[in-house]
């Protein structure tokens, strides 16, 4: 039987959504966030993280029941820290719409820190993504391992999230596709090109597994490729020993996850500051 809970202002239905995002608390914020990062520092309850593409990030499981104040110093506190190292190109704020949090909003904005388009937090069980998908003719999945590749894959991710393709973010992700053995890109070929992909992120110490970066080209859509490169992913953090799988879903991917059976449990929205 479901029924309607309320949670920081957020309407979701059924128990599964209540144990999905306490699990979400629990186990993927703080440390599980900045994995990979060159440099990890405290302020209080954030954690500010440096990634190596001169990417700053807080991360934070609450803001220690600070007043709208206490927060703004915060908010002041952790631009300060990242602005002070030249590396650091842009800082994401990431918000949550479940989170008690006096003044944030205002407090980013202040701080020159811009809203990007929100995305739904996407929970559910693996086994529900491990299906059987026919792809269209000519169309294969397959792990990305070499160089080129990967920089093919991360080309692909920048156009179809509208940007340049950045090739600090290629660098960045060769090197944890080379050292970091937690993560898994996978893609979708034809014709010796790629038209989706997206990565596996394994969180140690967790049931967790996450699947991000899921882009698939414009002309390539609602053929079931992402769907297929998305049941791929799911199959091997199986093999893994994972159980549960986490998104921050676009309006593009959460309706596929949806009809799998993952639940929206809340929403996320990036707050960046750019130099």
């Amino acid at each position: 039987m479901y029924v309607t809970r309320r949670c920081a202002g957020l309407s979701i239905l059924g128990v599964d959504a209540t144990r999905f995002l306490a699990a979400y608390d629990e186990h993927l914020r703080t440390e599980a966030e900045v994995r990979g990062a060159v440099a990890t520092a405290r302020r209080g309850p954030l954690w500010l993280a440096l990634f190596p593409d001169g990417e700053g990030f807080v991360s934070y499981r609450d803001l220690a029941g600070s007043d709208a104040a206490g927060v703004r110093r915060m908010v002041a506190d952790a631009l300060q820290h990242f602005a002070l190292e030249p590396s650091v190109r842009r800082v994401e704020w990431k918000t949550r719409g479940h989170d008690e949090a006096p003044g944030l909003y205002a407090a980013l904005a202040e701080h020159g820190f811009m809203a990007e388009e929100p995305e739904s937090i996407m929970i559910g069980e693996l086994r529900n993504l491990a299906v059987d998908v026919v792809l269209p003719a000519g169309v294969g999945v397959r792990r990305v391992t070499a160089e080129p590749d990967v920089r093919a894959v991360s080309a692909l991710q920048d156009m179809v999230f509208g940007g340049e393709v950045s090739e600090a973010t290629a660098d960045a992700l060769v090197q944890r596709v080379k050292e970091d053995d937690q993560l898994e890109l996978w893609a979708a070929e034809v014709g010796g090109g790629f038209v989706s992909a997206g990565r596996l992120e394994l969180v140690p110490g967790t049931p967790f597994a996450g699947l991000w970066g899921g882009a698939t080209r414009a002309d390539w859509r609602g053929r079931g490729i992402y769907r297929a490169v998305t049941a791929t992913r799911a199959r091997s953090a199986l093999e893994r020993g994972k159980t549960l799988v986490n998104s921050d879903s676009t309006e593009f991917s959460r309706p596929i996850l949806e009809r799998s059976g993952l639940v929206k449990v809340g929403t996320t929205t990036p707050y960046v500051w750019r130099r």
